[in-house]
């Protein structure tokens, strides 16, 4: 059971852990009905953020094609790729302040992102950082495989291509479950990065086939963005981001954690915001 409101809690008492629900398969699916929904709700705040984001992808693509390469640009873009869980704060805040009746204000969802919640964000923001520096590192180590005959085989390309996949899909795993409900969890709850990092994993792995689900309709959406010369990303994006937030309040049980003395979570959800079981 969490502290009263305004007594510091016990942190030599807290679980190391929060709990997980088990997932249906198809889960993600009312996950991102949730997030058309609250995009629907606020459409302004929603393209700030989307509108914000898929420039910043066009720029960095567009900069490494034309002064780089398209070995850049495919890199530069999986950097981004790994560090954009960290501009979904102000999202998440966005749809907890639509659950609780509250206007949404981009002024609050950009303090929530860019001051209440900015320790716990740089100490995950490292540990991205030192993920995507070892996966640069290993996808440069795969260049090994390249075959430098001037007419190389089917075979030798297929060498190549099919390690390069394996090390990606293997540090986009890592990546995913460390960052699928951490980042809402921080949001929510008054935890420290490790936990809501521990937490994260934990869930991932007791329900891989509906976090599959829901990793294989992120992609989707992104290439479907990136398909529609990045344009449609400043609606996909921040659909996907408060689908997170839903899925999270869906999949975790942090009950045990104590609420944040300020900020727009401080506040319980309302009874009529519906119990988060999973579905």
């Amino acid at each position: 059971m969490s502290a009263p409101p305004g007594v510091p809690p016990d942190r030599e008492t807290l679980p190391f852990v929060a709990p997980c629900r088990k997932l249906p398969p198809l889960a993600a699916f009312g996950w991102l009905r949730e997030g058309l929904r609250d995009f629907r709700r606020a459409p302004r705040q929603s393209l700030v953020y989307g509108g914000f984001m898929a420039a910043v992808m066009a720029g960095v693509s567009v900069a490494a094609w034309l002064y780089g390469s398209v070995w850049l640009m495919l890199a530069m873009l999986g950097g981004f790729v790994f560090l954009a869980p960290l501009t979904c704060i102000g999202l998440y805040a966005i749809s907890a302040q639509l659950e609780r009746g509250q206007p949404p204000s981009l002024r609050r969802s950009l303090r929530a992102a860019l001051r209440r919640h900015l320790g716990n964000e740089l100490v995950f923001a490292i540990v991205l950082l030192v993920i995507f520096l070892v996966w640069a590192r290993a996808g440069a180590m795969v260049s090994v495989f390249f075959p430098t005959d001037g007419e190389p085989e089917l075979v030798d390309l297929a060498t190549y291509l099919g390690v390069g996949s394996v090390v990606g899909a293997l540090f986009a795993a890592v990546t995913f479950s460390a960052s699928a409900f951490s980042l809402p969890m921080i949001m929510h709850r008054d935890v420290d990065t490790v936990t809501a990092v521990v937490t994260s994993v934990n869930a991932v792995l007791r329900n891989k086939l509906a976090m599959a689900v829901w990793l294989a309709l992120i992609v989707i959406g992104l290439l479907l963005g990136a398909a529609t010369a990045f344009v449609g990303l400043a609606v996909i994006l921040p659909v996907i981001g408060y689908a997170a937030w839903h899925g999270y309040l869906r999949t975790i049980d942090a009950a045990a954690f104590p609420r944040h003395l300020k900020g727009v979570t401080k506040d319980p959800r309302p009874p009529d915001a519906g119990p988060p079981a999973p579905g």
